[in-house]
């Protein structure tokens, strides 16, 4: 219930940041969403009230008709107006540039899309799901984690965000999961999964650091703010930890 308070009717978004009267925040929506939206799913299930499930969907398909560029990079923040539902432009905040393609932000889309067609069956967010997977997996480095922004790439100095990775390998898994079984484009995401989580195991973890209260490490939280630079975070060892689970334990029941 509280969460719907942030729900724009008009637009058909949910609002990500400031009071809904913030003037520089209103109408603001961001790609990271998509995956508060399961929780919306399951309220309807619990309650039988159809408003949460129906806030979900339309907040999502917003986002696939507004944030998803004709090359299938995405923006990480986009603005609509409130009072004609119009949308009005896209912008970043943890990005390089309003045009760049923050690497976080495209794993959120995989991931994203990917939970939201899991609860809707609506086949354009899963294939929404798969070009944003196949422009993320064409723009990875050799080892396969990819730099902060996908503008970025061998020899750039810039830093990787191995949270960006950890993240895409669970939104890959649960595509391989949902595309037909043996398909050949599944069974491809799945191998780009593997590939990328073992990059991860090998060289990105605290094995060798017995003094890290981390797990995972060399992640980026947001570059332009100067915050989190070559870090761990709390969701980077999470979704670490989930990618190893669903790796380990081929039964583990999907709980968002």
């Amino acid at each position: 219930r509280t969460m719907l308070k942030r729900f724009h009717p008009v637009p058909g978004i949910f609002q990500a940041w400031g009071g809904l009267d913030d003037p520089n925040e209103r109408g603001r929506t961001i790609i990271d969403s998509l995956m508060n939206m399961p929780l919306l799913y399951w309220a309807s299930r619990e309650t039988g009230d159809l408003r949460y499930q129906q806030a979900a969907f339309r907040h999502t398909c917003q986002l696939r008709d507004h944030f998803i560029r004709p090359d299938h990079t995405t923006f990480h923040t986009y603005y609509f107006d409130v009072v004609t539902g119009a949308g009005v432009r896209g912008r970043t905040a943890q990005g390089a540039r309003d045009d760049s393609c923050w690497a976080r932000g495209q794993a959120w889309g995989i991931y994203g899309f990917t939970l939201n067609y899991r609860h809707t069956g609506d086949a354009s967010l899963l294939q929404t799901a798969c070009q944003l997977a196949d422009y993320f997996l064409a723009h990875l480095p050799v080892d396969k984690v990819a730099y902060w922004d996908l503008i970025f790439g061998e020899g750039s100095g810039e830093e990787r965000d191995s949270s960006a990775a950890a993240i895409a390998v669970c939104g890959l898994m649960e595509m391989a999961d949902l595309l037909p079984p043996g398909s050949e484009q599944g069974s491809a995401y799945r191998a780009a999964a593997l590939e990328i989580l073992a990059s991860l195991a090998a060289s990105y973890t605290s094995q060798d650091q017995p003094q890290s209260n981390a797990i995972l490490l060399h992640g980026v939280g947001h570059k332009p703010g100067g915050v989190g630079i070559d870090e761990a975070s709390l969701w980077g060892d999470y979704y670490y930890l989930e990618a190893l689970t669903r790796l380990k334990l081929p039964g583990w029941t999907l709980y968002w």
